[in-house]
């Protein structure tokens, strides 16, 4: 891969050699199940396209038409698809939410007795949290991880933990980093940071990663949704 502020890549005079042995050059890499050229997209077409054929297969193969069956299908089967890793490539631009949420929005839809409900309501009825919302709550569970050190990463490679005990709100507070490019400012460990300082002082109890989630489920995070 060549990576750089280049409109062309492909003009460059130059080619790469190992030993006596010519490298094809490629536009992109897969790495642990994930697709990157340093943006996302296409990843996330992927894991689109197969997640839309696989709920398809649920609507297809399944001789119940149960909702509440079909529900537990999707989220078993389908779900996890959108969700692998998705600290790394969590999208910001809005066609990418869209193409993610198109999953969720689709299957619902094909529900028996949920095509007149608006997106909204069919959530609410099957008890199905938002795909935005539930990467949201993925940041800050996996934010808490590292400062708390439930995973084996250097908290300080990641974030700047405020000193200042006597500012009002919340004591565990992160330094926001300047980011002058997107790629960097939606980055996991910027992205999360407002998000993480606007979580409400009574979560700063941080007795286990369970009541904590228990706390994050029921803060409002609305604010943070594009839609």
């Amino acid at each position: 891969m060549v990576i750089g502020n280049l409109k062309n890549s492909k003009d460059l005079p130059f080619s790469f050699h190992l030993g006596n042995n010519d490298i094809s050059r490629q536009e992109g890499a897969k790495d642990l199940g994930i697709y990157t050229d340093l943006k996302f997209s296409r990843h996330i077409n992927h894991i689109v396209a197969k997640a839309h054929a696989r709920a398809s297969l649920i609507h297809k193969c399944f001789s119940s038409k149960d909702r509440s069956i079909l529900v537990k299908a999707y989220v078993t089967y389908v779900r996890p698809l959108l969700e692998y890793a998705v600290h790394v490539w969590s999208p910001y631009q809005l066609e990418d939410i869209a193409k993610i949420k198109s999953v969720q929005l689709r299957f619902t839809e094909r529900l028996s007795g949920s095509s007149n409900d608006d997106y909204s309501s069919r959530l609410a009825t099957l008890a199905l949290e938002s795909l935005e919302l539930r990467r949201l709550h993925q940041d800050l569970m996996y934010t808490y991880k590292i400062i708390f050190g439930l995973v084996d990463l250097d908290c300080f490679r990641f974030f700047t933990v405020s000193p200042n005990k006597t500012t009002r709100g919340r004591t565990c507070k992160l330094f926001v980093c300047h980011s002058p490019v997107d790629v960097q400012k939606y980055f996991f460990c910027n992205r999360v940071v407002k998000i993480w300082n606007s979580l409400p002082a009574i979560l700063d109890d941080f007795a286990s990663i369970r009541s904590f989630n228990f706390l994050v489920k029921r803060t409002d995070l609305s604010w943070f949704v594009n839609f």
